[in-house]
């Protein structure tokens, strides 16, 4: 099944933290992560958020307080959160969550000098037609 590496750790529990804005996940391999919602929704891997070619990721701002409001699991291998902002594209693969929650203070770090780079904050609004670079770790 294309996406799933079979060595790849699979969660063994998912809890969804509304008051904290935090994904709690934890792995086969004992790992245990609390994503924030809000480094999920600046990373989500959409096309609307990444683009649709390298160099066309859009920079996300003003999501310091958005929600995951449902949460559906996709087959085996991802889960698609729907954002209280109303982005319900993202699908959050087994792999991507883990490597979230591993990397997330980089990814935090990177995301806030790509902000700064552009002039911007985490709660500027969101442009009309926004440029700049999503979330990338590659």
């Amino acid at each position: 099944m294309a996406g799933l590496d079979s060595s790849s750790p699979l969660p063994t529990d998912i809890v969804v933290h509304q008051q904290s804005k935090v994904l709690e996940l934890a792995f086969s391999d004992g790992a245990r992560f609390r994503i924030p919602f809000e480094l999920m929704r600046v990373c989500s891997p959409s096309a609307e958020v990444q683009g649709h070619g390298p160099g066309q990721e859009v920079l996300q701002t003003g999501k310091r307080d958005v929600q995951i409001v449902a949460v559906q699991q996709v087959g085996h291998y991802a889960l698609q959160p729907l954002f209280s902002d109303g982005h319900e594209s993202g699908l959050f693969t087994w792999a991507y969550l883990y490597q979230l929650g591993r990397d997330q203070d980089q990814l935090m770090r990177d995301y806030e000098a790509r902000l700064a780079a552009a002039g911007l904050d985490r709660d500027a609004p969101m442009p009309e037609k926004g440029s700049g670079h999503g979330c990338s770790s590659h």
